[in-house]
């Protein structure tokens, strides 16, 4: 089990939390959920029993866990949560390794990375 990801963002005046955690080889799933003022608004659930006989499974957790952190703070920043974006029809589901690519960086990225990085450093 890995070391997890929590971040408060304060988005339109509200504050929110945004928990990550890995939930370990006898349950290999990644679960994020999004919280305000105590109350859940939205979880997601990565299974990665696929990836356990892998050599670089740590690695390969720690990147699925922090792009799945780094996406729901992209959805609440975006509006999904707060009612500021339009209704959406559902995501397809996410295959794991599919997030482990490397796309062009954003500034959102690169925000959400220093903001991560920062709350590590302070543990």
């Amino acid at each position: 089990m890995l070391v997890g990801y929590n971040t408060n963002i304060t988005h339109k005046g509200m504050t929110y939390h945004v928990q990550t955690e890995d939930s370990g080889p006898k349950n290999p799933v990644i679960i994020t959920l999004l919280y305000q003022r105590g109350a859940i608004l939205a979880s997601k659930k990565t299974s990665y029993a696929n990836l356990l006989e892998d050599a670089d499974l740590k690695q390969k957790i720690e990147a699925l866990m922090k792009n799945q952190h780094k996406g729901m703070i992209k959805e609440l920043t975006s509006g999904r949560y707060t009612g500021t974006q339009e209704a959406q029809a559902e995501d397809e589901p996410e295959q794991v390794g599919a997030s482990l690519r490397q796309p062009e960086r954003s500034l959102d990225d690169i925000l959400i990375d220093f903001i991560i990085g920062k709350e590590k450093t302070a543990r």
